[in-house]
């Protein structure tokens, strides 16, 4: 649907809608096989600065972004855009508990509102006009057009929201760099705390290391990883807060566990047959005990993350490394029985321990073929040095797997 518009297109419209109506560009573009100046040349020849300029960075963003969406070879983007917004698989999990017409405040490209769209009528709402035309589009390019209508407004000034909201705020205003406390997003803490006050249920995102700790009260907050990497912090409130305090969701297994991290107290044991790396929603989240609680491990110590078992457990929650040997944290030890190992790629993991693992990775002797893993963690207060290999089949186990 047409965006309602509260001030004159931008100049940025200008030339996005002028790039809309010359695909021909696009696929000078894309068909390009020679040198890139030698595009640039031809490109500025036929058209405009301005317009070549634009293509040029759709083009590049549209690359970047096809490890972020099923369709991002095809959506309209702007670089800030890409980078703050929610991934796909992120948005369609969190899609997944609204019900009903639904508010998608500061919605820049439209990733979390496409996604809405397909279960929910959804209004967009951006102050910046170019955002919204975005919005519009990428809705047009998932065939769910007709479900996503586009408001061009300052969300602060919104006074007839009803039902259910989701709000990205803005993370680099005013500086233009990220920002990790949630005072200082736009719009602020006040607006948003106000916002949960008068809205049935919704979701607000937030960095995975800002400071949401006491931030928003009675509410559910899920950290969520992707791929291994957490992606965000959702503040869900209302009829959409689950009743644990805390959640972690591993994504895309779709693993999750809810609860608060003092409803279990790991024990301290020595290194077994396996080490495990936790998921960064985990780690975040403090949930640890509860993950160790829940697959029978233990810490190697009360200040470091690992955890330990000699039972292989097949879970997107821990990433499961093979204990080969366990040495003292010295160069010379990790020389010695690195030159009888198979080890012909190391790479080298720590949490805790300051290491130049780049440094340190030259100066070991690696005479084999096999991949390997230097893992430096502490145990029962010692630094030590682990020698492991990655549990491939624990890993393709927990893919599958999903408990709730």
């Amino acid at each position: 649907m047409a965006a309602e518009t509260l001030a004159l297109p931008s100049d940025e419209c200008r030339v996005l809608q002028t790039l809309r109506q010359t695909p021909e560009i696009l696929d000078l573009i894309s068909g390009w096989t020679d040198a890139e100046l030698g595009l640039q040349a031809v490109l500025r020849r036929q058209y405009p600065n301005d317009l070549v300029r634009a293509a040029l960075s759709l083009h590049e963003l549209r690359r970047r972004a096809k490890g972020k969406f099923t369709r991002g070879d095809s959506m309209w983007l702007d670089r800030v855009g890409l980078e703050q917004s929610t991934s796909e698989a992120v948005a369609r999990h969190k899609a997944l508990r609204f019900e009903g017409p639904v508010w998608d405040l500061c919605c820049g490209i439209g990733g979390d509102a496409v996604a809405l769209a397909e279960r929910c009528e959804v209004t967009a709402v951006d102050l910046n006009p170019a955002a919204c035309l975005r919005t519009e589009w990428n809705a047009e390019i998932y065939g769910i057009a007709s479900r996503v209508k586009t408001l061009c407004a300052d969300v602060a000034s919104l006074t007839e929201i009803t039902g259910r909201v989701h709000v990205d705020p803005d993370r680099r205003a005013g500086s233009g760099g990220r920002v990790s406390r949630v005072e200082d997003y736009e719009p602020g803490l006040p607006f948003l705390n106000e916002l949960m006050t008068r809205s049935r249920g919704g979701a607000i995102k937030v960095g995975p290391a800002s400071n949401f700790g006491g931030k928003f009260d009675g509410v559910e907050i899920e950290l969520i990883s992707l791929s291994g990497e957490c992606k965000e912090a959702t503040i869900w409130f209302g009829d959409l807060a689950g009743k644990a305090p805390f959640r972690a969701t591993a994504l895309p297994s779709g693993e999750t566990i809810a609860g608060h991290p003092l409803d279990a107290s790991a024990a301290l044991a020595p290194l077994g047959r396996y080490l495990y790396d936790p998921d960064p929603a985990i780690v975040r989240s403090g949930m640890i005990d509860l993950v160790a609680e829940r697959f029978g491990l233990n810490r190697l110590d009360g200040a470091e993350e690992y955890l330990t078992g000699d039972n292989l457990v097949a879970s997107a929650f821990v990433e499961p490394f093979e204990v080969l040997a366990d040495l003292p944290n010295n160069e010379s030890d990790l020389r010695a029985w690195l030159r009888t190992s198979d080890f012909g790629q190391l790479e080298i993991k720590c949490r805790h321990i300051p290491i130049r693992a780049d440094v340190l990775r030259r100066r070991l002797p690696l005479p084999g073929d096999q991949p390997g893993v230097l893992i430096f963690a502490r145990c029962d207060g010692k630094a030590r040095a682990i020698m492991a290999r990655r549990n491939r089949n624990a890993e393709l186990g927990a893919r599958s797997e999903k408990q709730l």
